[in-house]
């Protein structure tokens, strides 16, 4: 038996990318020109390499994932390989069962891995209330 809510049923033909992108095409353009080698993708959850190497437990869950070098830490010359960013799919249509609740919280997941490529880190984004 089907446990939660199929949220995508709630999106009203709005695919869980589309919200992604959704996400993206609202942020300010000045922030677009530094995404130009990001790469944005869509996972169903992280990976046994990803959570190996994030050190997770098999209890907890992440909704989205940074792997890259922050612009901050980029020196000129550099031949750096693009950043991605995850989106995992699956743990937050599990957590967010409704459309406003689900589109806010890929907003605040695709900002708050952005935010990494500026060089913020976790820690630096609770001392500005960001989560």
């Amino acid at each position: 038996m089907k446990q939660r809510t199929d949220a995508l049923k709630l999106m009203a033909g709005t695919t869980f990318a589309d919200l992604v992108a959704e996400v993206l095409d609202n942020l300010p353009p000045v922030f677009a020109r530094y995404l130009e080698t990001v790469e944005i993708v869509v996972a169903p959850r992280p990976s046994r390499e990803q959570r190996r190497a994030l050190g997770l437990s098999p209890w907890q869950t992440i909704y989205g994932l940074y792997e890259g070098v922050p612009i901050t830490e980029q020196q000129s010359g550099d031949i750096v390989p693009p950043a991605i960013i995850t989106i995992f799919q699956e743990p937050l249509e599990r957590d967010f069962r409704t459309r406003s609740a689900l589109r806010e919280q890929i907003r605040r997941t695709v900002l708050h891995e952005i935010a990494h490529h500026f060089g913020i880190s976790d820690e630096r984004l609770r001392e500005l209330d960001a989560y």
